[in-house]
């Protein structure tokens, strides 16, 4: 079940170096790319359905087809490594056990759409990540494969590590931007998209790492092998990362379009301590919640996931058993989302702090009916209605919950609240 594209060097000592990638056949398809024309490297891309793995899953050749031409201006490629997403840590395997292949994939899209400067975002606790890839790309440079001659051609490539404060929201590509540009990390207003005016006014392509990383297998072996895993709308492999109640919780590299409750069964063990299956979240926190039944007819693909009303996401799966209190993990959620807001927006700023006072009431067991449907009221009111997605990142999950474990809710205020009797005693 499991497949080796992403995740081909992970088990391998030294990974991390250049010699071993080198060894395993990093950059030796720079030749290939070099002799090829900028257009024919983004239909190749687009050929092979890569999409983009930072959650939205957009045709990462599509998005790189949105570059205005002929500007005068420079082009930019900036790098996601953010990942702020709670369940979410895919990308810290490759910096890790193979920055070599995202760096090859680095030069792949820079010459691509045509960029000689690339920012690595990354989150800044990822203290061992930053060494890690910071040493490769200094390893890339002094072996030539970053500089001035890219591997002895005439190209450009040089890589920039930007190390972020620890802000969620900051994963959110425009404040991503403004962080870079030294400014407080908050989101702007689109449009104008970053691929018109993103970093610093000029063109701008934003990708995740893992998105970049898929191009070296792309550019080896061609679209139609890359293809040939997953389904004909997601096509390709992903890292999902597995964690919650299971029995073997890890990182797994899968093939896209594979039943969810045989992955969990199959790759992770199951259910741990022989317990049963209470809810899954598919893509990380964000992501709305699925009950066993909806997850036993969801596969591993975007478009499977959209007909369950919920979402793909960062491919972080959480398992959940039947001992969890669904209203704290709410209340966790909450916390957490109220934590990273930005302030920019009334909604967001306001409306999780309500959120957050209301699960509180609720869980010391002083709250009402009408509380559980306030906080059901300003999921709808608070989503969609601000610059970024930030607040529908906590509202759609917590909507799910409500909707599918009301009763968990309730139990909470009909087991404190005064009976009728009570009520007329008084």
């Amino acid at each position: 079940m499991e497949v080796r594209i992403l995740s081909a060097k992970f088990d391998v000592k030294n990974s991390n170096q250049l010699k071993t990638a080198l060894k395993h056949g990093a950059y030796e398809n720079l030749d290939k790319l070099f002799a090829m024309q900028p257009a024919e490297v983004i239909e190749e891309v687009k050929k092979s359905g890569l999409r983009g793995r930072g959650g939205a899953g957009f045709p990462a050749g599509v998005k790189w087809g949105f570059l205005p031409k002929d500007t005068g201006k420079p082009v930019y490629l900036t790098v996601n490594s953010d990942e702020s997403e709670p369940a979410t840590f895919k990308d810290r395997y490759i910096l890790v056990k193979d920055p070599h292949m995202l760096i090859e994939g680095i030069i792949i899209c820079s010459y691509a759409i045509g960029s000689n400067d690339t920012y690595i975002y990354i989150r800044g606790e990822y203290t061992t990540q930053v060494k890690v890839l910071q040493e490769a790309i200094d390893e890339a440079y002094k072996a030539g494969y970053l500089g001035e001659k890219v591997a002895g051609h005439d190209y450009r490539v040089d890589v920039t590590v930007h190390r972020g404060a620890g802000a969620y929201v900051c994963g959110e590509e425009t404040a991503l931007l403004e962080s870079i540009e030294g400014k407080k990390g908050q989101p702007r207003s689109k449009p104008p998209f970053p691929a018109v005016a993103g970093l610093y006014g000029c063109p701008t392509i934003i990708n995740n790492v893992q998105s970049i990383a898929s191009l070296p297998f792309i550019m080896k072996e061609g679209a139609d092998a890359y293809k040939a895993y997953g389904t004909e709308k997601s096509p390709g492999t992903h890292l999902f990362g597995i964690s919650g109640h299971v029995e073997k919780p890890g990182m797994y590299e899968l093939p896209l379009g594979l039943p969810l409750l045989e992955v969990i069964d199959k790759v992770a063990g199951g259910v741990w301590k022989g317990r049963k299956l209470k809810g899954v979240i598919p893509g990380g926190s964000s992501t709305p919640v699925l009950l066993p039944e909806e997850a036993a007819t969801t596969t591993l693909d975007y478009e499977s996931m959209a007909e369950h009303k919920t979402m793909f996401g960062s491919g972080g799966i959480v398992v959940l058993d039947e001992t969890v209190n669904i209203v704290e993990l709410v209340q966790n959620l909450i916390n957490f989302y109220h934590h990273e807001s930005c302030g920019q927006c009334t909604p967001c700023r306001e409306g999780l702090g309500w959120m957050k006072k209301i699960t509180q009431k609720i869980l010391k067991g002083e709250g009402s009916m009408a509380d559980v449907d306030l906080l059901r009221e300003l999921c709808d009111n608070i989503e969609m209605k601000t610059v970024c997605v930030l607040s529908a990142a906590c509202t759609m999950p917590v909507r799910s919950y409500l909707d599918k474990f009301r009763h968990e809710f309730e139990a909470y205020v009909t087991e404190n609240e005064p009976s009728v009797a009570e009520a007329t005693e008084e």
